[in-house]
């Protein structure tokens, strides 16, 4: 019996993946009770951006319209336009919601020109109810934070930019 179960609970996430692309949503959430300790909670999200630029990494923050176009003019002494193969970039370890404080209506962990320790915290990404602190990997300077508070972020994709 589980296997038929787990069977339809991907056929269930592949119709909701479906039910997602066809109505151009961006995010679905949704919870299939079986019985009183068994539960299937799914949420499946993708980002606007990837529709519109399959080639950039997932999650180019909102404020950035065109991302080739607005990435061009600051990496312009750089070797591309993707912000993922900068050397300083930080990526995400994983797919989920972006958060730039611990709650809201406190500081943001860090903004463009902060300095940072290894170690420090740069923002946090939320993954199945998790807080996952995401911290600096060396020491040095925020350049550019790619990700908005609160938005979708893939993994692989730059969150920030240090040197």
């Amino acid at each position: 019996m589980a296997k038929s179960a787990h069977e339809s609970d991907v056929a269930f996430i592949k119709a909701l993946a479906e039910l997602l692309n066809d109505n151009e949503l961006t995010e679905l959430q949704v919870k299939r009770d079986y019985g009183e300790n068994d539960s299937l909670n799914v949420r499946v999200s993708k980002a606007k951006e990837v529709i519109a630029a399959p080639v950039m990494p997932a999650a180019a923050p909102a404020p950035i319209v065109a991302p080739a176009a607005a990435a061009a003019p600051a990496t312009a002494s750089s070797t591309s336009d993707d912000p993922a193969s900068h050397p300083g970039a930080v990526t995400s370890p994983m797919v989920g919601t972006v958060y730039m404080q611990a709650e809201p209506g406190t500081p943001a962990f860090i903004s463009v020109g902060s300095q940072v320790k290894e170690g420090d915290t740069l923002l946090i990404v939320e993954a199945m109810k998790t807080m996952n602190h995401i911290p600096a990997p060396k020491a040095g300077t925020v350049k550019r934070i790619l990700v908005e508070d609160g938005g979708p972020v893939e993994f692989g994709a730059p969150l920030v930019i240090l040197e």
